[in-house]
């Protein structure tokens, strides 16, 4: 087996750049063995504070440095992450226990991520001249101001790739960022920051801390210009209303209870296979995986038959390399709740059609790819969002049907629809209440564009990731209007008696001409 990178000097190392000045740490077990494995500092209010003041002062030199200078030390970061692939490969595994491919994914996402930005960020934030409400007396154009200091809440499940998604546009659009990392995703965190220090970007401007949410998550959301919170949805409601009451902006992603649709007209083998990795891809532990799947009685049988070979075959480990196709829960408290979504259905009448243990041998808290059928609305996996490990299999009678019974829920951050009609899975694909759509994939064809925006509807968030969108909500819009000469707008009764007639002429024309 290959040696790991990832020492316990490094793990040290890489501790010490958590801002923290007290003498208080935190134990964390890694899913391999269910042991502890490191100790991280623990931030304090006041440590959150400090970083946000030093960040401040990071901040007005790099906005003033500008685009080509921040382009140019981001894609220098952008090779450092691929330089350093198998050392946040390891991480990745270590920290969360999920595979090496699916940790593969978050490192290809995040080098994605920072080259997209570093290039685009020019090109969407320059400003740009628009039409003057009265052509030749004004000219009129926008520029874009960095927000500041951006606040980053980044959860465990997908440390690499999520910190990279909310972080990056904020430093290409000229911010500051103070991040609170989950201690099951800080060391991840922090090899990704050490990335772009590396590369250039001043200490003082990322800054990474850590602890609790009542404590550290609390501070930050008290002091910062504009805050970014991956999670769950009731956390996201509590920071939805402080950054109102302070009024400052957020972008939101949190729950889903994702649905797949498997038409009639499918591959069962194939549509199997996507099936399978879409729900437990991470064990489920992704907000955009899928644990609900609709499946059209026609296609029902073979479906379910193939989807239940395929995870009875599967393997399930914690090592770190490409040899596992499904990898471990990331801790005893993921363990504890699938097991009581798990326990809960099954006492109701559900059926478990494939898994349903946990795999010790494996892993401390690894379990088996679970499929559910018969689940009901009195069960808590029938609308609840699990995060991991459990999907429900459901007979739908038609397209109608499916749709109707995927958008009977809460949340609305990602669906699917399988099929081997373009224009039929457009359809209804245009009839889902979704932030995003994947057409025969799960969630990799919308996670991984980056130039398109990504993000929930109903109780899956605010706001937007990714694309343009995701590089504008980090600054806010100044309009700057200016007085040609060329032609003086009225300021008297008298003036404006002998302009009426042509400025009301100029809308006609203007309408006329189809000039916005």
């Amino acid at each position: 087996m290959r040696a790991t990178t990832a020492s316990p000097a490094l793990f040290a190392s890489l501790a010490d750049d958590v801002v923290a000045s007290g003498s208080e740490t935190i134990a964390v077990s890694v899913p391999a063995t269910g042991e502890p494995h490191h100790d991280l500092p623990r931030s304090s209010a006041d440590d959150v504070r400090d970083a946000v003041s030093r960040a401040r002062l990071a901040q007005l030199a790099w906005a003033r440095a500008g685009f080509a200078h921040r382009r140019r030390v981001l894609l220098r970061a952008h090779d450092l992450i691929l330089d350093r692939g198998d050392l946040l490969l390891d991480l990745a595994q270590i920290e969360s226990g999920k595979t090496r491919g699916q940790a593969l994914e978050e490192l290809y996402q995040a080098a994605s991520v920072t080259r997209f930005n570093a290039l685009e960020a020019p090109r969407v934030l320059k400003g740009r001249h628009v039409r003057a409400g009265v052509p030749v007396a004004t000219a009129t154009r926008v520029r874009y101001s960095p927000k500041g200091v951006v606040g980053v809440i980044t959860p465990w499940n997908y440390a690499l790739s999520l910190a990279a998604m909310d972080v990056v546009p904020a430093l290409a659009a000229g911010c500051g960022v103070v991040q609170k990392a989950d201690d099951h995703g800080a060391l991840t965190i922090l090899a990704l920051r050490r990335a772009f220090i590396d590369a250039g970007v001043p200490e003082a401007l990322w800054a990474v801390v850590t602890g609790s949410p009542d404590e550290a998550g609390e501070a930050l959301t008290d002091e910062v210009d504009y805050i970014c919170f991956t999670g769950s949805t009731a956390t996201g409601r509590k920071i939805a209303e402080k950054a109102g009451r302070r009024l400052v902006g957020c972008s939101l992603e949190l729950g889903g209870k994702n649905a797949m649709l498997v038409l009639d007209d499918v591959d069962p083998e194939q549509a199997a296979a996507d099936a399978a990795y879409a729900c437990f891809s991470a064990m489920g532990q992704l907000c955009v995986s899928i644990e609900r799947i609709y499946v059209d009685r026609r296609v029902a049988e073979p479906f379910t038959r193939a989807l239940v070979d395929r995870l009875s075959s599967a393997k399930i480990g914690t090592g770190l390399e490409f040899d596992a196709d499904y990898g471990s829960l990331a801790s005893a408290a993921q363990l504890e709740r699938v097991t009581g979504h798990l326990d809960d259905a099954v006492s109701k009448g559900a059926t478990v059609l494939v898994g349903g243990k946990p795999r010790p041998d494996a892993g401390a808290w690894c379990f088996e790819p679970t499929v559910l059928t018969d689940v009901t609305p009195d069960m808590r996996a029938y609308a609840e969002e699990t995060f991991g490990a459990v999907a429900s299999l459901y007979v739908v009678d038609g397209d109608a049907e499916a749709i109707v019974a995927a958008n009977h829920s809460e949340y609305g951050l990602n669906a699917s629809v399988l099929t081997r009609s373009p224009r039929r899975a457009q359809r209804i694909a245009d009839a889902l209440a979704a932030g995003s759509v994947n057409i025969n994939e799960g969630y990799r064809g919308s996670f991984g564009s980056v130039a398109a925006p990504m993000g929930g509807v109903k109780a899956s968030g605010l706001g937007r990731r990714n694309g343009r969108e995701g590089l504008l909500r980090f600054v806010d819009p100044v309009t700057v209007s200016r007085a040609t000469g060329l032609l003086q707008l009225p300021r008297t009764g008298a003036e404006f008696r002998v302009l009426s007639g042509p400025f009301l002429l100029l809308a006609r024309v203007l309408r006329a001409l189809r000039i916005s």
